[in-house]
Formats: structure tokens, C-alpha cells, sequence
């Protein structure tokens, strides 16, 4: 008997409750959210549980919504995949800034190096992590790159014509003084 969603929603909701929620299909991926105080224990429940059998983690990345609630401000995502069934899962969980949430190395070793590359670009912090630290910017840096915190242009550049780039009012056809 195949994998199905359904099952997967229950089981879940069954254990966890209202601590999972948002259950849906999204691009051929089923996907839920779970609160940052459940989500290590969903992610070890989809892992050991063997009638689900998740023991492949796909990735971990994060997401940084500066216009969401206080509470929502990031979001650590979980790729899943079940390879017995050939089923795919995503697991997301949100939370404030600054954020933190535990990590799950002792369930994925691969984890160590999603959690670092999740902290060194969006500033999130994995309580429990061994060697949380920098590890494709320079240690010296104090800001988070993939925030949304800074504009996206320097908007003291001299060096370039906003003509070029279309952000300049368009004259009118023809002006009558050049007539």
C-alpha cells in the first residue's frame, strides 16, 4: 500500500495535534507546518515512525518575511523524503526574530552543514548545534546577507543612468518646442 497523505495528516495531527497545521498539496509536495516547539520531535516522529519512514533529509533552508507578524518573521524549511515509497515532504516552521529553534543533528548528521549555511545567511540560531559558525562569509561579518533588511540598489551610485533601466517618466512623443 502506497503512501498517502491522508495518512500522513493523521498520524500527525493524532500526536501532535494543533501543533501541526496547514495541511496541503503545493507544486506536487505535501506540506504542513509545525510550531518551532514541536518541530523536532515532528521531524524525529516522521524519521522513526515506520510506517512513515522519512530517513532522507532532501534539505534545510530558511525563508525571511519581513512583512509578516512579529511571529512570523522567518521560516526554517524541511525537505523530507521517504525512499521505500518514493514520497516527498515538506515541513515548515516559523518564527520571530531573533529566531531560534532547535536543531535536529541528532537526527540528520547532513544537518550540520544546512544549519550553518541557514545561520550564516539569514542569522538563525539552532540551539544544541556543535560548531554553529560561519561558513561561506567572512567571520568577520556582522550582518546576514539573505535578510530582506537593505535596499536593493546603493542609492548613492553615480555610475549608472536610470534612463537605461526604465525608471525615469517617459517624455511625450514629440515635445511641440522642437517643432
Amino acid at each position: 500500500m502506497a503512501l498517502e497523505t491522508a495518512y500522513i495528516q493523521e498520524n500527525l495531527s493524532k500526536k501532535f495535534g494543533n501543533n501541526v497545521l496547514n495541511f496541503e498539496m503545493k507544486r506536487d509536495i505535501f506540506s504542513f507546518e509545525a510550531t518551532s516547539e514541536t518541530i523536532h520531535e515532528v521531524i524525529q516522529t516522521l524519521k522513526e515512525d515506520e510506517s512513515l519512514n522519512f530517513h532522507f533529509l532532501t534539505d534545510l533552508t530558511a525563508i525571511h518575511f519581513p512583512d509578516n507578524d512579529e511571529d512570523h518573521q522567518f521560516a526554517v524549511v524541511y525537505q523530507l523524503h521517504n525512499w521505500v515509497e518514493n514520497v516527498r515532504i515538506r515541513v515548515k516552521t516559523f518564527l520571530p526574530d531573533p529566531a531560534e529553534v532547535d536543531t535536529i543533528i541528532d537526527l540528520f548528521l547532513c544537518a550540520n552543514w544546512m544549519e550553518r549555511e541557514a545561520w550564516d545567511f539569514f542569522g538563525i540560531n539552532f540551539k544544541g548545534h556543535p560548531q554553529l559558525k560561519r561558513i561561506l562569509n567572512m567571520d568577520e561579518m556582522v550582518s546576514f546577507p539573505m535578510r530582506k533588511e537593505f535596499p536593493l540598489e546603493d542609492s548613492g551610485r553615480t555610475d549608472k543612468d536610470d534612463r537605461f533601466f526604465g525608471r525615469t517618466p517617459v517624455k511625450s512623443q514629440m515635445d511641440n518646442s522642437t517643432l
